[in-house]
């Protein structure tokens, strides 16, 4: 990743990827841009963001990043639905720190519009 590319892997600036979804200037359209634009959040240690799209139902009260883990980048592994035209949507991934990898498989489902991510399952490699 240089500078000038977004923490999601994708190859656009992080203004005009991400950083337009945590400042709110726009949501993000579908599940997987949500994902990618949560990942990058968690790099960015924007835990506000966290918590705006994470499910009423399911957020905690809190969130507490390690500052210490320093996040290498994503791989998208499937997508299922969580296109404008669904309701929900899963994406499954594996978001790569120093260290070690974690894969999931996280659903999405939209709140009076947006998407917001609901859970995640762990599937072993």
């Amino acid at each position: 990743m240089t500078a000038r590319t977004c923490p999601c892997g994708l190859s656009a600036s992080y203004d005009a990827c991400c950083g337009r979804f945590h400042t709110g200037r726009a949501a993000a359209p579908t599940a997987e841009l949500l994902m990618r634009s949560r990942y990058s959040a968690f790099v960015k240690g924007d835990t506000a963001y966290l918590l705006r799209t994470w499910h009423p139902g399911t957020r905690p009260g809190r969130l507490d990043l390690d500052p210490g883990t320093r996040w290498t980048g994503l791989r998208i592994l499937d997508t299922v639905d969580g296109s404008a035209f669904h309701t929900t949507g899963v994406v499954e991934f594996r978001a790569s720190y120093r260290g070690g990898a974690l894969r999931e498989r996280s659903r999405f489902e939209r709140v009076d519009g947006a998407w917001v991510y609901v859970d995640g399952e762990f599937p072993q490699d």
